[in-house]
């Protein structure tokens, strides 16, 4: 069933690029769009066996929205969708408008969800058995070319189940789906997207998760180990962030938690050892140095040039002290 266009001022509606005529191939296979409700974050994550699923299906801007398109896809409910979330639509009003002036809304799939946790998702009864969908508090799960009908109940459970940030419970939620059987065409590539809450935040920046594995025998494990990655780098520029606001304490403690994740990380070793040589922690920085050049011996050659950088004290004792380690 359509909506009726009057969800929007016709208007409105003439100002947006027409959907796309042809029906592109089914690019997707399961996918899940949704909020954090204790910090507006906004996600959405998709598995597929198709090259690059990372760059059609999911879409986000921060404190808008988040939308996954899929089945035979068309792109264009990414930034159409969110337009509409922009101007004060709820989920469900926009999806809702884009399907009515679809002509190929048959073989669409689509989830979003809002900035207020509202959710809504359709799939087109043209789309490839087995698909699913379904809705939650605050986020919605959709599939198709399934080997089993019974993946988006798996990943629902999965993402209402699981702790941690909303990243995490996104990644449950794929792990989930592929537990249950996943595509029946097999794996190809992934992608992860988390964005903030704050609408303050420009419309491509605020990536809390910003992840896509384009092809890989098995794009979740991947994913899975960039997501890790990524949670330390985003500690370590925590640290960053800290070391210019003046607060050695916070910035030591974040390069350390960055550190203690992926501790086969030479640069974050390195970097962490800086921060405490730079605030006179210098007992303590030696075994990192120690660390660190053992691991990427050219950090050795990096140490002379940081104080000119402000990175370290112009202070030749120092210097040489650091490089005597063994």
């Amino acid at each position: 069933m359509r909506r009726r266009m009057s969800l929007l001022p016709l208007v409105f509606l003439l100002c947006l690029p027409a959907l796309a005529d042809v029906p592109l191939r089914p690019v997707n296979t399961y996918s899940i769009v949704a909020r954090d409700a204790a910090t507006g974050e906004l996600g959405v994550a998709v598995q597929s066996h198709w090259f690059s699923v990372g760059s059609i299906v999911p879409w986000a801007e921060p404190g808008v929205g988040a939308v996954a398109t899929q089945s035979f896809a068309d792109p264009d409910y990414g930034p159409l969708g969110l337009t509409l979330m922009r101007s004060g639509k709820d989920a469900s009003q926009a999806l809702g408008a884009l399907i009515g002036i679809d002509e190929n809304a048959s073989v669409r799939q689509v989830g979003m969800v809002d900035a207020t946790g509202g959710v809504a998702n359709y799939t087109g009864d043209k789309s490839i058995i087995e698909y699913c969908d379904l809705v939650g508090d605050g986020f919605a799960v959709q599939a198709n070319l399934m080997w089993k009908p019974t993946v988006c109940a798996a990943m629902a459970a999965a993402y209402e189940a699981a702790d941690g940030d909303l990243g995490e419970r996104l990644m449950a939620a794929l792990e989930a789906g592929e537990g249950e059987g996943g595509d029946i065409r097999g794996k190809q590539s992934a992608a992860l997207l988390v964005v903030s809450g704050d609408s303050a935040e420009p419309a491509w920046g605020g990536r809390v998760y910003d992840l896509r594995i384009e092809d890989h025998p098995n794009p979740l494990l991947e994913l899975r180990r960039l997501l890790t990655m990524n949670r330390a780098y985003n500690l370590m520029n925590d640290g960053d962030r800290y070391i210019a606001e003046g607060n050695i304490e916070k910035a030591v403690a974040a390069y350390g938690a960055a550190e203690a994740i992926v501790p086969d990380n030479h640069e974050m070793v390195f970097w962490h050892a800086v921060t405490l040589a730079d605030a006179g922690r210098v007992e303590q920085a030696l075994p990192l140095f120690t660390k660190a050049f053992a691991m990427w011996p050219k950090w050795r050659e990096l140490v002379p040039r940081l104080p000119a950088s402000g990175l370290l004290p112009e202070d030749p004792e120092l210097l040489a002290t650091i490089l005597s380690v063994d």
